[in-house]
């Protein structure tokens, strides 16, 4: 029989389910876990305020998708390569997706939403804790499409898993495969070494949406065309426009059109 994670609660982990929640990141960052080292994961149902980036608000059909939010606390992560915890978040999704569905297209749309072709099936939303120079804890809230397949919603371009392969999907099985890979990756980046936070940034760069290809963007001076060349250690994606000049963003300040 295939090994899974175990969802069990454990000296090292412990799971809620909740039924209904604001928001999954919410909840667990009103939790009193004051020296609780645990990695903790809370699930819902439905949320009535979902959270994307900024302002967004994430569309989800009560019991059809996956909804939560699961808190680390890396144990010596400096603040300078937080962004990998992002990038085996966005891994992890991805690779729980290719395994449940066996198709190989998806992608990383930068930060770390989760794209099938030019459709969003997943999008990731991280809020860190900062002690000086080093990562203290981060809450990773994700919402996966699963079995939706009617979006009411103003967002462009949603799709769920269920829709690509044809058939409704358990929703169980893509949580275990996304949290047998997240504590791998939680594993390898617990301690900040260098050899492994560069191999998962690696492993993050390869699997870019629209990575060398040349496309449309708006910044703050409007559209222009440029090709996707990097995405930095530090989270910063680098565009080469067609003027020549490298282009470097943070989070926010452009935007791909599709």
């Amino acid at each position: 029989m295939e090994k899974h994670f175990s969802l069990d609660e454990s000296p090292t982990f412990r799971m809620l389910e909740l039924d209904e929640v604001d928001s999954t990141n919410n909840y667990l960052r009103q939790l009193d876990m004051p020296d609780d080292r645990r990695m903790t994961l809370v699930t819902a149902e439905y949320q009535t305020g979902g959270r994307g980036a900024g302002t967004n608000r994430w569309e989800s059909a009560k019991g059809e998708n996956l909804l939560f939010s699961l808190r680390v606390m890396p144990s010596a992560l400096p603040v300078a390569r937080m962004f990998a915890i992002s990038e085996a978040a966005a891994l992890a999704v991805l690779y729980s997706l290719e395994a449940v569905s066996g198709e190989t297209a998806f992608t990383v749309k930068w930060p770390n939403d989760i794209y099938y072709g030019d459709s969003k099936v997943a999008g990731i939303l991280i809020e860190n804790d900062l002690m000086g120079s080093k990562v203290k804890s981060s809450v990773i809230g994700i919402g996966i499409n699963v079995n939706q397949r009617r979006f009411v919603s103003d967002a462009p371009n949603p799709r769920s898993l269920a829709d690509i392969v044809g058939h409704d999907v358990e929703r169980r099985s893509v949580l275990e495969a996304f949290m047998d890979r997240i504590a791998l990756s939680l594993k390898q980046i617990d301690e900040g070494k260098e050899e492994a936070l560069d191999a998962l940034h690696s492993n993050y760069r390869k699997h870019l949406y629209r990575f060398a290809e040349k496309h449309k963007y708006r910044d703050e001076m409007g559209v222009f065309c440029a090709t996707l060349i990097d995405v930095e250690p530090s989270g910063h994606l680098v565009l080469m426009a067609d003027d020549g000049k490298r282009r470097r963003y943070e989070f926010k300040e452009v935007k791909y059109i599709l």
